[in-house]
């Protein structure tokens, strides 16, 4: 399975959920590669940060910030269980990524509808879904605040749209700043915590849904 999270938009926490999914399906015994398809490298830095902190592997992170992912992805694909990408924002390397996934999900932050539908990132999915027209896409809500009931009503407006939206949100919390500054991941910090809870239904929900 090749999940892949895209948006165009910056800030909405692409590659702290493909680093937690990466390391929640780890934990549970999976073979795991992510791929960091960004040329800023966060992925590649919190994977050398956590070496630095002398922190065991949980999963292999690779660069493959160029337009062959499509090609690429599916033949370390091979070695693994789950591969993630943690995608870029350059339009020409997301449509590579759209061809090489099987599954994209959309991180957003609750808002209203048209502060989320993205023309640019819809876009490409549907010109990907001419080539891959089983590419399936969610949307996912990431950093929700204290109050949910935007989160909520953001779920039951989508219940029928397309992408539609994960039951799985994630809220915004400091510990996941804690994690990436030292290599690691909210599980390793607080073990039983609120946001190891939420990472661990997102995966869960995500597993459920590929192909």
């Amino acid at each position: 399975m090749i999940v892949a999270l895209l948006n165009q938009k910056g800030g909405v926490g692409k590659t702290t959920l493909a680093l937690h999914l990466a390391g929640e399906w780890a934990l549970r015994g999976k073979r795991v590669t992510l791929i960091d398809a960004d040329p800023q490298g966060s992925a590649l830095d919190w994977s050398q940060q956590r070496a630095r902190e002398n922190v065991a592997r949980l999963f292999g992170v690779v660069g493959l910030a160029r337009d062959t992912l499509h090609r690429e992805a599916p033949e370390i694909a091979r070695t693994a269980d789950h591969v993630v990408i943690d995608g870029p924002r350059i339009a020409g390397l997301m449509r590579s990524a759209l061809l090489a996934a099987d599954l994209v999900l959309i991180p957003v932050q609750p808002s209203p509808l048209d502060g989320w539908a993205s023309a640019e990132m819809l876009a490409l999915l549907r010109e990907a879904r001419i080539y891959r027209p089983q590419l399936a896409a969610r949307f996912v809500l990431n950093r929700c605040g204290a109050r949910t009931l935007i989160a909520r009503e953001t779920i039951e407006a989508l219940a029928d749209h397309d992408p539609p939206v994960l039951v799985s949100t994630i809220g915004q919390r400091v510990i996941f700043a804690d994690a990436a500054q030292s290599g690691r991941l909210v599980f390793e910090l607080v073990e039983q915590s609120a946001a190891a809870r939420e990472i661990a239904a997102l995966a869960a929900e995500v597993a459920r849904i590929a192909p």
